[in-house]
């Protein structure tokens, strides 16, 4: 009877990949602010970082490249969400401290870090995981482990829903890069 309902937990479970739906769900970040993941996307691309542990050296490293580089993510009309299990007054200290400019959303019953299926084996943490959803909560990208330190393949990703489905007067450039976009409308 258990080996049954182990069989059934995996298949109902599974790591989002390309082309299929992201589960949706509603959040509260650090400084209480509601996240809707099926409202997001109507605004935009939405990148779900999932990070394992605050002050960690690799998550450390990927926060701060998101931060470096957040403004080719706002040009991209793009939003970011970082993801831990981590409880709120640690995320409230990591985000302070790297300057970060989007939300962390604190997940220590790892409800939506199950519900990706990134949760590490035995312990509540998740693993490293990106994930770029697009339009109708369409996963665009998924990157994993130490590809999803560096945010170059997610931010490029952003714009593959701008190009499909953007209203022209938000996005004029569809797929172009952001610098030659603003060359034409000067």
């Amino acid at each position: 009877m258990l080996n049954s309902l182990l069989v059934i937990g995996w298949l109902s479970a599974a790591i989002p990949q390309v082309g299929e739906t992201a589960p949706d769900f509603t959040v509260k970040d650090t400084a209480g602010t509601t996240y809707t993941l099926s409202e997001m996307v109507k605004k935009g691309p939405v990148i779900v970082a999932f990070f394992p542990k605050a002050f960690t050296g690799g998550c450390t490293r990927e926060l701060t490249a998101y931060r470096d580089r957040y403004k080719e993510v706002e040009q991209a009309q793009g939003q970011v969400l970082a993801f831990s299990t981590d409880d709120a007054e640690t995320l409230t200290r990591f985000k302070t401290e790297l300057k970060a400019p989007f939300a962390f959303i604190p997940d220590p019953d790892g409800k939506v870090v199950n519900a990706y299926d990134v949760k590490m084996p035995v312990v509540t943490v998740s693993k490293r995981y990106t994930f770029v959803v697009g339009e109708g909560r369409k996963v665009l990208k998924v990157e994993e482990g130490k590809d999803a330190i560096d945010p170059t393949g997610a931010i490029v990703a952003c714009p593959l829903r701008k190009g499909g489905a953007a209203k022209p007067a938000s996005a004029p450039a569809g797929n172009t890069p952001p610098t030659q976009a603003e060359a034409p409308s000067k």
